[in-house]
């Protein structure tokens, strides 16, 4: 999970808002092999744990609606590549042809085995799959479709520096985005003007702050979220700007080597 040389990034990621955060990842070398080597080896031993259940879950699915077991959506990971993401499908088929890329409370596209799917977040353990691959890690920021990621700004991209992950702060501060949502008359529009700028802040923050042993923090914080725990953020929507990274001194010699 080395980030790669900064010449060998897309060139949209050649911008001085994204080197700081470049650096810092290139300097926690060993923190992201540990973080590799621990997503190989627990998704591994997951998905051959949780096997029975995932053959439970792909039947009720079927049973309860036509279509497939696994919703397959296109979305953007590492280096701005594109990936189809393994959900177990919640919704009826083809939901995002019919609505919006977001989801509110009360939508109409949830089957009923997806209610239950959604409310204990058991969609998203089939990226497990995604994990072992390595298209996702287990923290780190969720993967957006592609018309989100478009609406970036040039600082946002750098949270496509590392793979997209299953969870993150940012998702444990939203678990209830979708009642943020429901009142919205565009939620789509609502989403990339307040709720995108408010998780981005989160995710820029722990990339600034990445280490494996955090990364393992926000993994417990994340079962006791399911669980029911609230955890509050320090975003604070009046502040345009996220927090600028501090600059990192690179040698000009260094930088023309890479």
């Amino acid at each position: 999970m080395l980030v790669k040389s900064w010449k060998k990034l897309p060139k949209e990621f050649q911008t001085e808002q994204v080197r700081p955060y470049y650096e810092i990842l290139r300097r926690k070398w060993f923190s992201l092999l540990l973080k590799r080597i621990f997503d190989i080896v627990v998704s591994l031993v997951m998905l051959i744990i949780l096997s029975p259940f995932f053959l439970i879950l792909a039947i009720a699915i079927k049973i309860d609606s036509p279509g497939p077991v696994f919703y397959r959506q296109e979305r953007v990971t590492q280096y701005g590549k594109k990936f189809r993401i393994f959900k177990f499908r919640s919704m009826v088929s083809n939901a995002d042809k019919i609505g919006s890329a977001v989801t509110v409370n009360n939508d109409s596209r949830v089957t009923r085995v997806g209610k239950f799917i959604r409310k204990c977040r058991l969609d998203e353990v089939s990226q497990l799959i995604d994990v072992l691959r390595g298209t996702m890690t287990f923290v780190g920021t969720r993967p957006e479709v592609t018309k989100y990621v478009d609406r970036y700004t040039p600082e946002m991209l750098a949270t496509l520096l590392l793979p997209a992950g299953i969870t993150s702060n940012a998702s444990i501060y939203y678990k209830d985005e979708a009642k943020l949502l429901d009142a919205s008359a565009d939620p789509d529009e609502t989403y990339v003007n307040e709720v995108l700028p408010a998780k981005m802040y989160y995710n820029l923050k722990s990339i600034k702050n990445f280490g494996f042993f955090r990364d393992i923090g926000v993994m417990f914080k994340t079962v006791f979220a399911v669980l029911g725990k609230d955890y509050k953020g320090d975003y604070d929507p009046s502040v345009v700007e996220v927090e600028e990274v501090e600059e990192v001194a690179v040698d000009k010699q260094e930088k023309d080597n890479e």
